[in-house]
Formats: C-alpha cells, structure tokens, sequence
C-alpha cells in the first residue's frame, strides 16, 4: 500500500510536473499573441515606410530623368557637327595668283542648298588688305552666286619662292536662315547671333600664274563667270509690253506710228495747198 501510495503520491507529483508547462502556456497565448501582433504591426509600419520611401525615390528618378536627358540631348548637339546651309566652290580655300606687290583676285561660288533663304556674310582676319565683293547679301533656295575676293599680296621676305609664300590670313563664311525675300543689312547678324552658324573658314593659297594648273583654270574661268554677272546687274532691265505713263497706257510704237501719220498728213496738205 505504502508503494502504491508513493506510486499514487509521485505518479501524482509527475502528472502536476507535467501539467506545469500546459498551464502556463494556457495563460502565455495572449502575452505572445500580443508580442506577436506587436512585432507584426511594427514590421508592417517598417515595410510600410520602406515601401513609401522607395515610392518616394523612385518619383524622385523619374523627375530627374527629364532633366538628365535635356541635358545629354543638349550636349550630344553640341557635338554633332552642323548642318550646312551653303555649298562652296572650292569648300575650303581660296587660291590667289601670286603677284607680289598687287592686288590679286579670287572667286568662290556660293549656292544655297536650304528650302528656305539664306543670309552669308564674309569675314577675314586682314580687312585692311582684303576686302569682298559682295561682302553679304540674300540667296533664295537654290540661288548661286560667284563672289569675288581682293587681296594684297605683299612682297616676299628672304626672296621666298611662290610655292613656298605663306600667308596667315583667313576667311569665314557665316549663314542665318531668314524669313522669305529682304533686303541684306549686316545688323542681320547681330540681332539673330544665336541662329548664325559657321560654314567654313577658308585658308590662303597662293598660285603660280605663269604655270598651267586646274586651280589656276578654274580660277580664271570663275573670274570671268563673276566678270560677265556683275555686267549683267549693271544693265537696266530691258522694257517688255506697255509702260504706265500719266493716266493711261502708251504704247512707244503706236506714238511713234501717230507722229509719222501726223506729219505725212501735213506734208501732203502743204503740197496740196500748192497745187
């Protein structure tokens, strides 16, 4: 009995051991419910706010995108090279008869080949020994004119040879587009600084005049061409049809007509008169 009793008594004590944690744990449920809500609200508040900061810099990317691809699209222009407005004949110099102590002549033509018209002007870094002809003006699309340019050629140092003369002087050829036909003035370029773009810059090379060479043909026949369009701007238009003349429209020939018929007229009454 007494075995039974302390088989009862420690069978007794082992199942109170046991249910120990059970009762416990019956009353902790809601303590680590509560840590657990707890905790799950803060890292949902965290996750929360992580969301809403990224959210925030990703706004914050997209705005700055604009910004950052005007600023690439603005210097990938920089670099692209510029369009030309202006054809040149020969592009990128300027061939002069060596004759020193003259002044010699060039020519280069000029040809729009925009839809719209354009304005060149002449610049060189010698004005007092070179001047143009004409120093600007106005070509409509698809216009072309043959410039003329003067140089003074100074003589030579050391008796330099003529292949060997160099010369330091440079000329620039501008453009700006403008709106339909006007008259050329070179305040163009300064009130529209902002659209004038560089054609060309022209280098100085000097010929031998007393030796045949293509420069030298073209040269000369580019001359002549500007020669015989310079004379044909300084004849006055040839009149075609009827002029207005006072309140009506005179015909020369038909006044030319009348006169004659008038003064026939008049003889042949004096002969009349006679007889």
């Amino acid at each position: 009995m007494e075995v039974e009793s302390e088989k009862a008594g420690s069978d007794g004590k082992v199942w109170n051991f046991c249910r120990m944690p059970f009762w416990q744990t019956s009353h902790n449920p809601s303590s680590s419910s509560t840590t657990t809500t707890t905790t799950s609200s803060s890292s949902s508040t965290s996750y929360m706010h992580n969301v809403h900061h990224q959210s925030q810099s990703v706004h914050s990317i997209d705005r700055s995108i604009p910004q950052s691809s005007a600023t690439v699209s603005s210097v990938a222009k920089s670099l692209l090279p510029t369009r030309r407005r202006l054809r040149l004949d020969p592009p990128n110099k300027l061939y002069f008869p060596y004759e020193p102590g003259k002044q010699v002549r060039s020519a280069i033509t000029i040809k729009n080949t925009c839809k719209s018209h354009v304005a060149f002007k002449f610049q060189t870094t010698a004005p007092k020994s070179c001047y143009m002809r004409p120093p600007g003006g106005i070509l409509s699309p698809g216009e072309s004119i043959i410039a003329t340019v003067f140089k003074f050629v100074e003589p030579p140092e050391n008796n330099e040879k003529p292949t060997d003369q160099k010369s330091k002087v440079k000329f620039k050829i501008m453009s700006l587009k403008v709106q339909g036909e006007m008259d050329y003035v070179p305040e163009l370029f300064e009130e529209q600084r902002d659209q004038v773009a560089v054609e060309q810059i022209l280098r100085v090379v000097f010929l031998d005049p007393d030796r045949n060479s293509p420069a030298m043909d073209k040269l000369k026949r580019q001359l002549a061409e500007a020669e015989a369009a310079l004379e044909a701007r300084k004849k006055p238009p040839e009149e075609t049809g009827p002029r207005v003349a006072g309140e009506g429209l005179v015909i020369d020939e038909w006044k030319e007509r009348r006169e004659r018929y008038l003064a026939k007229q008049q003889v042949e009454g004096v002969v009349v008169d006679s007889v």
